[in-house]
Order: C-alpha cells, then structure tokens, then sequence
C-alpha cells in the first residue's frame, strides 16, 4: 500500500509550479498596461498633395501672365479661371433598361474619379413615356484637383483619340465665357475597357470660367490646350468684267 503522506508534496510541487508559470507570464507581458489609442474626433484630415496638378502649374506659371499681356488686365485677379466642370452622361434608355444606371454610375466613376449624383425626370412626359423622378442619367461636378486632372486629360488624351478628330466647335459659348462642348463616345477615355462596356454613351461637358466675354474665355481655353476647329475661310464671287 502506498504511503499518503507523498500526495501532499507531489500537490505542493505542482503549486509550486504552477505560480512559476503565472509569475514568469506577468513578467513577460509588464506590470504596466499600454496606453490606449486618443480617439479621433471630427472629420478624418485630408489628403494633401506634394505637387499641384500639371495643368494647373501651367496655368499659374505661364497662362495668367501670357493674358494679362493680351488683354491689358491691370491685376492678376482680373485674369480668368477655370471655376468648375460639369460632366452629364444622359441616359434616355434607362426607363427601360435599369441596369444601363448602374453601368452609368461606374463609367462616370473611372471617368471623373468622383461619385456621379443620379439625376431623375421633374415632370411626366407622355410623348417619351418618361413619368416624374425616373431615372434618366448621372452627373457629377468637379472642382480644384480634380477639375485640372480631368480638364488634362481631356485635352491631351482623349480628343487625340476622337475618331477623324478636326477640332471642337467654338459655337459652344454661352456669351458669358462659359463653353458646353459633346462627346460621342465614351470609350475615347483610356481608363474605360471596351469589353466591359454595355453600351456606347455620350457626354456633356461644361467649362464654368469667370471670364465676362466669349471672347476671353477662348482665350483661356486655348492657352490651355482646347484644340478649337479653325473656321473655313469664305471666298467671294469676282465681279463681272474682272479676271477671276
């Protein structure tokens, strides 16, 4: 028969033990606790950018001394800018295809990098079979940053792609300075893939300058690369009895 008095030191080893384990734990992990994140309050800060957009630096370095010259402006302020672009994407055919405002939403999205707004019908229309808050295309509006990204590559990247490009019309003025302008297809755009496209869609794009004459603001687009189509020159009849 064993002997009980070697239970109570075998359970007093495994105490022993056991609070050398717990000790070397709370050793490792420090008496101290770490010190908790401080919670963040307000809105999360912004991005800020190391380098102003290419097109942007032009005009601040070349463009706004080129027009004072041009015009006589006394003042810098006087020079005209670029307030804001507004890019439309109408989706007539959404009334009966739903998923064409989805695709919409997404081509604009890669087109602008912004989130479009969903614009919808203000009134029934009987003729088109359009009724009062249908969907019927996206928008967005882009300023600062963003407006000189997408105006840059407008310019330099996707006219170039336009097919038998001869120029934009310069009949998009409004007589204030401000310029509408339309494109065909979306695909001339180098981030939009052809294949996963549903279809082809046109866009409204609208320059907002603070430019007080048409004048002035295609001056301003010009010096900014807005490649306008040159009029035809017009050529007039001889009068009778000259040589021609």
């Amino acid at each position: 028969m064993a002997d009980e008095t070697e239970k109570p030191a075998v359970d007093e080893a495994a105490a022993a033990k056991k609070k050398e384990r717990a000790e070397k734990a709370k050793a490792k992990a420090g008496d101290k606790k770490q010190p908790k994140a401080p919670e963040q309050t307000g809105p999360a800060p912004k991005y800020k950018r190391e380098k102003a957009p290419r097109l942007k630096g032009v005009y601040d370095t070349t463009i706004r001394e080129t027009m004072m010259k041009e015009f006589g402006y006394s003042t810098v302020m006087q020079v005209p800018r670029i307030v804001k672009v507004s890019v439309n994407m109408g989706l007539g055919k959404a009334k009966d295809e739903p998923k064409m405002i989805e695709f919409g939403i997404e081509e604009m999205k890669t087109i602008t990098g912004q989130s479009p707004v969903v614009s919808r019908a203000k009134k029934d229309i009987a003729v088109f079979k359009l009724r009062k808050g249908q969907k019927i295309g996206v928008m967005v509006t882009l300023r600062r940053e963003r407006m000189w990204e997408f105006l840059d590559r407008l310019l330099n990247v996707a006219l170039p792609r336009v097919r038998d490009f001869r120029g934009v019309s310069s009949r998009g003025f409004d007589g204030r300075g401000n310029f509408t302008m339309g494109v065909r297809e979306q695909i001339i755009f180098p981030e939009i893939e052809y294949d996963k496209i549903d279809s082809i869609k046109g866009l409204n794009i609208s320059i907002v300058t603070t430019a007080t004459t048409d004048a002035e603001g295609r001056a301003l687009l010009t010096h900014l690369g807005m490649p306008f189509r040159q009029p035809t020159p017009t050529t007039t009849a001889a009068p009778a009895g000259e040589a021609k």
